[in-house]
C-alpha cells in the first residue's frame, strides 16, 4: 500500500465504495461521482486529498478541507475539517493511521491550529478511529458527535 494525492481519476472507485459505506449506514453525504469530484477532488477549500492505493485499488482516502465562515458542519472558520473513508474490506489494516499521518503534515504545514471530525452518532467505529488518532469529543450536536485535534 502507498499513500498519494488522490486525482479526477480515483473518483469512480471513491464513489463505489462510499456507496457500500452508505448501504451500511455508515455514512449519510451523498456518495454520486458529481459529490466526489466536486468536493473531494476539485473544492476549493481543499487542502490535501489522499488515497491509500494497493496496486490500483484503492483502499481508502482522507480529505482535509479548511472550514469557511457558515459550513455545513458548523466548524470554526480557519479550523481544518477532516473526512476519512475506508473500503469496507480494508477495515483493520492499518490505512487509517497511513492516511492520517500524511493529512497531519498537510495540517501543519498549513498552519491549521484545530482540526474538525465529525462522525455520525451511529457510527461507532469511526468514533473509535478518531480516539485513537487522538482526537477529542467537543460538541455533540444532534446526530453527530464532533471530535477535535490540536495541533
Amino acid at each position: 500500500m502507498i499513500t498519494r494525492d488522490g486525482t479526477v481519476d480515483d473518483v469512480p472507485q471513491m464513489s463505489a465504495f462510499l456507496k457500500d459505506l452508505t448501504a451500511a449506514g455508515k455514512r449519510i453525504s451523498p456518495d454520486d461521482p458529481d459529490f466526489v469530484r466536486e468536493n473531494y477532488i476539485l473544492g476549493t477549500d481543499k487542502i490535501r486529498l489522499t488515497v491509500a492505493d494497493d496496486n490500483g485499488t484503492i483502499l481508502g482516502f482522507q480529505s482535509l478541507k479548511r472550514a469557511q465562515p457558515g459550513n455545513t458542519w458548523g466548524v470554526a472558520p480557519g479550523w481544518g475539517i477532516i473526512g476519512t473513508h475506508i473500503r469496507p474490506s480494508a477495515a483493520r489494516r492499518g490505512v487509517g493511521r497511513a492516511l492520517f499521518d500524511v493529512t497531519l503534515e498537510g495540517a501543519r504545514a498549513a498552519g491549521l491550529t484545530s482540526i474538525d471530525a465529525s462522525i455520525g452518532a451511529t457510527n461507532p467505529e469511526g468514533q473509535a478511529y478518531y480516539d485513537a488518532m487522538g482526537f477529542r469529543t467537543y460538541r455533540t450536536p444532534d446526530g453527530l458527535v464532533c471530535k477535535r485535534y490540536d495541533l
